[in-house]
């Protein structure tokens, strides 16, 4: 199998660096895998003036799968928007036609007391967030900003077809075909047209699915809801701008963003797997970086790209195993605990693997 690596911005290069450790140590155990390093982001804006280069597009076109980091940072903040490090994501994103994204929020028993929320309210959770990755109104247009009657308008369009809302709907059932049988679809059906042909066809879809509970929720009542009473949730699923917000409020239902794995697939399973959380230019090159999520966004890889349950569970049993043992970096640290670097906890999870 062959992965394109990106390390990206940032902390980018730090925690990427010890999912490939744990991957490599996996290839010495008869993992059959090929890595090769590209750029995305800034770093490629740097080298080579574009945030999706030519080089990075045939790399990833031909991979069996994508590893990332994150990119950007405010060192690119004011450069043109289509040489953005953003845009270098959006584009790969588009370009690979990874139109679903998995982001998983589980609460492991040890850091149920790293969460904000009681751990009565968080202990247990396992929720699946489902979020349409290609459409929306990240994607569509018009889209612009113009000067109208002698001021600024800036626009953007809210856009979805019935083929987008169908395969994405069929992601989310057969996800939860194989957890707790319950998705609940998320939308703004009372104010945007866009979403209530969002609602229809979900209840359309559901009908395939008579063994899976259907229920809907609006978007502002599931932001509340998530902060409420998260265990209701098993599997959500909802559009793009939606999911973006909703996936990072339920990061911290976990103590920390930092924990966070996502898949973001294609309709035969090729993905690019990445921590939800961001470059965090701030703490770049200090070694706190907590590398759990990117590690995790391995074990993702190797059970949806490679087909490999048996190693992405090991990968997930070795985190486990160091949570347990104590070790935290500066993000899930809590009194008691051992303050661990990005370098160490790697060490902890080849240790236990």
């Amino acid at each position: 199998m062959k992965v394109c690596v990106l390390p990206g911005d940032g902390i980018g290069p730090e925690i990427v660096g010890e999912a490939v450790r744990v991957l490599e140590a996996l290839r010495a155990d008869g993992l059959k895998i090929e890595m090769e390093n590209a750029l995305l982001g800034g770093c490629a804006v740097d080298a080579t003036g574009e945030p999706y280069p030519a080089a990075t597009q045939k790399l990833a076109r031909e991979a069996d799968a994508v590893l990332l980091g994150a990119v950007g940072g405010p060192k690119w903040d004011s450069l043109p928007r289509p040489q953005r490090p953003e845009r270098g994501l959006l584009g790969i994103r588009k370009d690979l036609n990874l139109f679903a994204n998995l982001r998983p929020a589980v609460v492991y028993p040890e850091l149920a007391g790293a969460s904000t929320l009681k751990p009565e309210v968080v202990a247990g959770l396992d929720i699946l967030i489902v979020r349409e990755l290609t459409g929306d109104i990240y994607f569509g247009e018009p889209r612009g900003i113009e000067e109208r009657n002698g001021e600024r308008v800036g626009f953007n369009t809210m856009i979805y077809s019935e083929s987008e809302i169908v395969r994405i709907g069929r992601v989310a059932f057969e996800a939860a075909r194989k957890r707790n049988r319950r998705v609940c679809s998320v939308d703004k059906m009372n104010v945007l047209e866009t979403t209530q042909l969002w609602r229809d066809v979900m209840i359309e879809l559901a009908k395939e699915y008579p063994d899976v509970e259907l229920s809907h929720m609006l978007v502002d009542n599931a932001a509340m809801q998530l902060v409420k009473a998260p265990k209701q949730f098993d599997v959500v699923v909802t559009g793009n701008i939606f999911g973006d917000i909703l996936s990072d409020e339920a990061s911290m239902l976990t103590g920390s963003i930092g924990m966070l794995p996502s898949a973001s697939l294609d309709d035969s399973n090729k993905g690019m797997f990445e921590p939800i959380h961001g470059s965090a230019p701030d703490i770049a090159g200090k070694g706190v970086a907590n590398p759990l999520a990117t590690i995790l966004s391995a074990a993702m890889m190797l059970r949806y790209s490679f087909g490999d349950e048996q190693s992405a569970a090991r990968v997930e049993q070795a985190v486990r195993s160091v949570l347990a043992s104590g070790l935290r970096t500066g993000d899930i640290w809590q009194e008691g605990a051992k303050r661990v670097g990005t370098r160490e906890m790697g060490d902890a999870v080849l240790a236990a693997l």
